[in-house]
């Protein structure tokens, strides 16, 4: 079978970084560069957003659900066994080795666009995700992770609008669904519970998000009739029997709002 990660990052404020560019004093805390950057994404956003673009985020966790023929697992890599570039290096040597289908919401305008900024920073490589067939006989002239149009990278969000402006909440289409929605942190709450040391939180949201994508991914396929019913029904029990196992307990949260 070919190979399916789903995945999903969470992101801080790129502090260092901030100081770098604004030229601000090494000893200003973390909290007041943050603020400060946000102030300027105000002015520049005619005070409609503070949202930092991709290239000033800092990587904090990039959390997996990879599906392919040894089974299915969630896992997470990032803060506090590896440090950013480590953690960006890992996911693309992810990529270079499964040569999955990958599969993100929002990930198109968000997640793909920071990791590769960010990697860009940090001199990672991804040899795989940026091939795109230009000497006109590899297969991924046809179907890369760069085009649009593209399966190879699947960003339900997008497709699901029809590639229009507006694409719906992960949260709500989940919960709609009878799957189980966003878990703990929230997004918006990131950078704070960061501030507090509260990393496993983190993880959580994160790793509750991309279950929550995949999910939608094996609903998805099938509506689209690329997997049977009775297929699908064996997706969803194997990730429900890999979180019956987990003791965490936002696997456990899951589970008890997980009905469909």
């Amino acid at each position: 079978m070919t190979p399916v990660l789903a995945f999903d990052i969470e992101t801080i404020p790129d502090c260092a970084g901030l100081r770098k560019l604004y030229e601000l004093p090494a000893d200003l805390p973390d909290a007041d560069v943050a603020e400060l950057a946000f102030q300027k994404r105000r002015v520049q956003s005619g005070g409609t957003s503070d949202f930092l673009p991709p290239h000033l985020h800092r990587v904090v966790v990039i959390s997996c659900v990879l599906r392919n023929d040894d089974g299915l697992r969630i896992f997470s890599i990032g803060e506090p066994e590896s440090d950013e570039p480590a953690a960006i290096q890992r996911f693309f040597e992810g990529i270079n080795k499964y040569v999955p289908q990958i599969v993100s919401w929002n990930g198109r305008n968000f997640d793909l666009p920071v990791l590769v900024s960010r990697g860009l920073v940090h001199s990672v490589t991804a040899q795989c995700f940026w091939q795109t067939g230009a000497d006109g006989k590899d297969p991924f002239r046809f179907n890369n992770y760069i085009n649009r149009f593209h399966d190879r990278h699947l960003d339900l969000m997008d497709v699901l609008s029809l590639y229009g402006m507006r694409g719906s909440p992960l949260d709500e289409l989940s919960r709609l669904a009878g799957f189980p929605g966003k878990l703990g942190v929230g997004g918006a709450s990131v950078w704070d519970s960061y501030r507090r040391g509260e990393i496993a939180a983190i993880r959580d949201y994160c790793e509750a998000d991309c279950a929550n994508t995949y999910l939608l991914y094996l609903r998805f396929q099938q509506m689209r009739c690329a997997i049977a019913q009775d297929q699908y029904r064996r997706e969803l029990d194997l990730l429900r029997k890999f979180v019956e196992k987990q003791d965490q307990g936002h696997w456990r949260e899951f589970l008890a709002r997980w009905t469909a």
